[in-house]
């Protein structure tokens, strides 16, 4: 029972309840997916905060967009979807994790802009991340990471081209994507998992299969 309600509060974690669905294929781990980009926010050759763009699958998306039916983007109702997701975001340091030289990057408790909007069959959740305070763009690369620990969602960008660097740092910055490559037994003990199991905390499941964005800058 322990297993059951700690699997279902990782479900809850984008503020979604996944749909049941026939297909088998379903239940294997993770059970959602988020397609990521992320521009980073800069400022007086400082990194000041990152803006991300999560376009969920359409079996996640579809309570969301069940309960937004027709409203209109700008509506009480979508407004309110938008803060519901984003709590359980913020609830989870929006998932992310930013180094520098080995310590953490800090970054505000809320988001300084957030919105939900629909995309077809899929859900869009757009925020910026304030970091507490400019950290120089100079120096040390900044190490960024997005992920779910438990691995219950899959948050992934589909390539470099997912991140973007604004105009004023585009001569001084390169920023690369490393995504891991995880040894098969440890990829088949993920697709082993189902909507009964979740994997040990201490395993940290999803760190393993995180991507991880280097910025470095001159």
């Amino acid at each position: 029972m322990k297993k059951y309600h700690a699997l279902k509060t990782a479900c809850r974690l984008t503020g979604i309840a996944l749909l049941a669905a026939v297909s088998t294929s379903v239940f294997a781990h993770p059970h959602s997916f988020i397609d990521m980009q992320t521009t980073l926010v800069t400022r007086d050759k400082n990194l000041i905060g990152l803006k991300m763009v999560w376009t969920m699958d359409e079996i996640t998306s579809a309570d969301l967009l069940y309960d937004a039916g027709k409203a209109t983007p700008d509506s009480v109702v979508w407004k309110k979807l938008a803060a519901e997701v984003m709590a359980r975001v913020m609830a989870q340091h929006y998932f992310t994790n930013v180094y520098r030289d080995g310590k953490p990057v800090n970054y505000m408790r809320l988001p300084s802009e957030y919105t939900l909007s629909r995309s077809g069959d899929k859900a869009v959740l757009e925020f910026v991340i304030p970091l507490a305070e400019p950290a120089p763009l100079a120096g040390k690369p900044l190490l960024i990471s997005t992920f779910d620990p438990s691995y219950f969602v899959d948050m992934t960008y589909k390539g470099a081209q997912a991140l973007h660097l604004p105009a004023d740092a585009a001569a001084a910055c390169k920023i690369s994507l490393f995504t891991p490559a995880p040894n098969a037994s440890l990829q088949a003990y993920a697709l082993s998992l189902d909507k009964a199991d979740a994997p040990p905390e201490d395993m940290d499941l999803g760190q393993q299969f995180a991507q991880k964005v280097t910025l470095q800058c001159q």
